[in-house]
């Protein structure tokens, strides 16, 4: 038997940058790519608010992950058939049924994304002692978040470029996608090659009592409030994030300030990455500080006032670029700040003899309070025009403010002890 802690400098950067890649690309950079291709916001905002669900329902298939096989063939199989997945989306790009054609592809690569998650968790923690556990845990972070630069940036950046190069916009996204197809695959050959081939050691009885972990979670006390919580917490930024890059590049005539795609996908993959890591640091030291109870509302207000600086970009059409990289800086931070909040309630909600499984339900409401907002977020801004829309999201704000004075928790929470110092 291979010893945990086996080559982990080696296969936790290269895991988690995987892990981050294929996500971002299916849940945001689709967005940008359907925008340039004439899809409706409507449209936008619908289909790839759907793309959520295999996140949604992870839960649900779990415990075969963790029962059938080794974890290390699970994400190494994923990552193979995101590799087809976008492969096969680029090259449906230029055909007449790319709009069809595409989504079912993206819907196969948020699928195999999603089953690599519990993978590569899994696999993180078998592979892994709990001292190197925690000791790893800023490193994972860290290339989660590398891979949204990838994503976010250098990747639009590179379809902003080839945009302009071919004059076509879906052969420049076609070839776009199929480099992104490319790099998956060297990125799986690296796993492949890093990653420690661990036996697991399984109890025999590990797939009994399935549903009675579904009920104990859901018999918690307060979890009616507690899941009304999860799935309001980010009802305001699921709709900002479909329709952010929208309004950016929109013609000024639709209200947009119409920017060119490679200065979108500098402004959000550099500047916006690197402030919502900031962020999320921050909230994790003053979280471990002070405890949860402390900062739960200024976490909130975080997530959520920066969306002020959206309505009166859209009210004045300020296209200045200060403007837009002041407010994707100040929105981005304020996002990476006031998830810390959302990710230690979850932490806690999840707490007690099912831990795991219960977190990975916590996180599946998660994802549903991103998906449902998100399918109409597109039919709100063509309704309200983009001034109306941005005011509706901070307004959004206010079943989250109302449920934070209800729901209950130590006020010390996630607050380290003397011990841990």
């Amino acid at each position: 038997m291979i010893p945990k802690d086996t080559r982990a400098w080696w296969w936790v950067p290269t895991l988690y940058f995987t892990q981050g890649l294929p996500y971002i690309m299916v849940v945001t950079v689709s967005v940008i790519m359907y925008k340039q291709l004439g899809i409706s916001n409507a449209e936008i905002g619908l289909y790839t608010s759907w793309l959520y669900l295999p996140w949604v329902l992870k839960p649900l298939w779990s415990p075969l992950v963790d029962l059938k096989s080794s974890k290390r063939k699970w994400f190494l199989s994923m990552q193979l058939l995101i590799c087809v997945a976008l492969l096969a989306a680029g090259l449906s790009l230029p055909t007449n049924l790319f709009l069809t054609t595409s989504l079912a592809c993206f819907w196969m690569a948020a699928f195999a994304s999603a089953t690599n998650d519990i993978a590569s968790d899994g696999y993180y923690m078998i592979a892994l002692s709990e001292k190197k556990q925690a000791f790893f845990v800023g490193v994972r972070s860290t290339f989660y978040r590398l891979a949204m630069i990838t994503g976010q940036g250098l990747i639009v950046i590179l379809a902003g470029f080839l945009e302009n190069y071919y004059g076509d916009n879906a052969k420049a996204w076609s070839v776009t996608l199929s480099a992104t197809a490319f790099l998956m695959l060297l990125l799986t050959l690296a796993n492949w090659l890093s990653c420690p081939d661990y036996e697991e050691v399984r109890v025999a009885d590990q797939n009994t009592g399935f549903l009675t972990v579904f009920r104990k979670f859901f018999e918690k006390p307060g979890m009616a409030l507690a899941l009304a919580f999860i799935l309001t917490y980010r009802l305001g930024e699921s709709q900002l994030v479909k329709m952010a890059s929208p309004f950016l590049l929109d013609s000024r005539s639709e209200g947009g300030l119409e920017y060119a795609t490679e200065a979108v996908g500098t402004i959000y993959g550099t500047a916006g990455v690197i402030f919502l890591s900031l962020g999320g640091i921050l909230g994790g030291i003053l979280i471990s500080r002070d405890g949860l109870k402390k900062w739960m509302l200024p976490m909130i207000l975080a997530l959520n006032a920066p969306n002020v600086l959206y309505a009166l970009l859209a009210a004045f059409q300020w296209d200045q670029t200060w403007a837009v990289v002041t407010t994707v800086v100040i929105e981005q931070f304020g996002y990476g700040f006031g998830f810390a909040a959302f990710l230690m309630y979850l932490i806690y909600i999840a707490d007690g003899a099912y831990k795991t499984a219960h977190y990975a339900i916590a996180t599946g409401f998660m994802a549903l309070g991103m998906m449902l907002p998100g399918m109409i977020s597109g039919y709100v801004q063509q309704w309200l025009g983009y001034t109306g829309f941005f005011i509706w999201v901070v307004a959004a704000a206010i079943p989250v403010l109302l449920l934070s004075k209800a729901i209950t928790y130590p006020a010390d929470y996630g607050k380290k002890s003397s011990a841990d110092v």
